[in-house]
C-alpha cells in the first residue's frame, strides 16, 4: 500500500471520528427533552393517582413537544414503582408520580431505598383531601356526633381504609387519637370495596380520597361529614372541614408529587418544575383536577417540595409511632 493511500485512509478515519464525536456532542447538547418521558405510577389504571398522572402527562406533552407516557407499576403501596424509578438513569426521562405513600412507607417497611438520598423532588402536583363519610342512615350529622357515638360504645364502631398503612388508615388513627375514642380498623384492598361497606352500613365510617366519596355524598347515598384539610375544598365548599365539624385542629391529606432519581441534573429538574408550574396554573388543567377531587398546587420549587415531603414523613412517622401501627 502506498504512502499516499495510507495517508488517505488515516484522513478518512480522522474525519469519521470527528463526525461521530460532533454528532454525539450535538445530541448531548440538544435541549431537554429531545425524546419521550416516562411517568411511572404506583397504582393500577383507573384510580385517582392514575387519572391525575394522565392529566399532567398530557399537559406536559403539549408544553414540551414530546410524548409523556404514563406507565403503571402497581403493587406494595407504590414500593415497586419507586424501586423501579430508583434504578433508572438520572437524566429526567423516567420520573415517579407518587402519592403520600412515598412519605408513609419509610415508617412501616424495610425499604431498599432512602427517599431523601435516592430521589430528587421535582414538584408537588396537588393535595388530595380525604372525606369523612358515614352511612346515609347514620344518626351522625357531624364529626362531633361520631365522636359522641364512639364514646358511648367504646370499641364497637368501625372504620374502613383502603389498606393497612394507607393515608385513610392513618387518618382514622389520627381521628381516634385526637378524640380519645376507640374503633376497630377494617382494611380493604382498595377504596371501592371499602366505600361499598360504608354505603351498606356494615362499617361505621371511612376517610377515602374525596374523589371516591364526594359524588355519593352529593347524591345523598352517604353522608360527607367533613374534609380532612385545613380549608374547605373548591369542589364542595358546602362541606365543612373535620376541624369545623367537631375535631378542632384535625388536618391530614394525601398528595401527588413528581420525583426524579438522585443525580438528575439540576437544570433538568428546574425545567420540569417550571413546566409543571406553568401547566398547573392553567384554568383548563386546574378544573380537570378539581373535578376528580384534587386541590391543585404547582407552586413549590424543588427545594420547597423536598421540605414538604420531609415534614410529611415526620408527621406520618409520629402517627405510626404513637398509634403503634404495624403492617403484615
Amino acid at each position: 500500500m502506498t504512502v499516499a493511500r495510507i495517508s488517505w485512509l488515516r484522513l478518512c478515519a480522522a474525519l469519521f471520528a470527528a463526525t461521530v464525536l460532533f454528532g454525539s456532542s450535538a445530541a448531548w447538547s440538544q435541549p431537554f427533552p429531545n425524546k419521550p418521558i416516562k411517568l411511572i405510577v404506583g397504582f393500577p389504571p383507573g384510580g385517582g393517582s392514575d387519572a391525575a398522572a394522565r392529566l399532567l402527562a398530557n399537559a406536559l406533552a403539549s408544553k414540551f413537544g414530546q410524548p409523556v407516557v404514563v406507565e403503571n407499576k402497581a403493587g406494595a403501596n407504590t414500593i415497586i414503582a419507586t424501586e423501579f424509578v430508583k434504578s433508572q438513569p438520572a437524566d429526567g426521562y423516567t420520573l415517579l408520580f407518587v402519592s403520600a405513600s412515598f412519605a408513609i412507607n419509610p415508617s412501616l417497611y424495610k425499604l431498599t431505598y432512602d427517599i431523601e438520598k435516592d430521589f430528587t423532588p421535582v414538584g408537588l402536583v396537588a393535595l388530595v383531601p380525604l372525606l369523612l363519610i358515614t352511612n346515609a342512615e347514620s344518626p351522625a350529622k357531624s364529626a362531633g356526633d361520631l365522636v359522641a357515638m364512639a364514646k358511648k360504645d367504646p370499641g364497637k364502631l368501625t372504620y374502613a381504609s383502603f389498606g393497612q398503612g394507607s393515608a385513610a388508615h392513618l387518618a382514622g388513627e389520627l381521628f381516634l387519637s385526637m378524640t380519645g375514642t376507640q374503633m376497630l380498623h377494617v382494611p380493604f384492598k382498595g377504596s371501592a370495596p371499602a366505600v361499598t361497606e360504608v354505603l351498606g352500613g356494615r362499617v361505621t365510617m371511612m376517610f377515602p380520597g374525596v374523589g371516591s366519596g364526594l359524588s355519593l355524598a352529593k347524591e345523598g347515598k352517604l353522608k360527607g361529614l367533613g374534609v380532612s384539610t385545613a380549608k374547605r375544598i373548591a369542589g364542595a365548599p358546602e362541606i365543612p372541614t373535620v376541624a369545623e365539624s367537631g375535631v378542632p385542629g384535625f388536618e391530614i391529606s394525601t398528595w401527588e408529587s413528581v420525583q426524579a432519581p438522585a443525580g438528575t441534573p439540576p437544570d433538568v429538574v428546574a425545567k420540569i418544575n417550571a413546566a409543571m408550574k406553568e401547566v398547573l396554573a392553567t384554568r383548563e388543567l386546574r378544573e380537570k383536577l378539581i373535578a376528580i377531587g384534587l386541590e391543585p398546587d404547582g407552586t413549590k420549587n424543588p427545594a420547597e417540595t423536598a421540605a414538604f415531603v420531609k415534614s410529611e414523613m415526620q408527621k406520618f412517622a409520629k402517627i405510626v409511632k404513637d398509634r403503634n401501627i404495624k403492617v403484615e
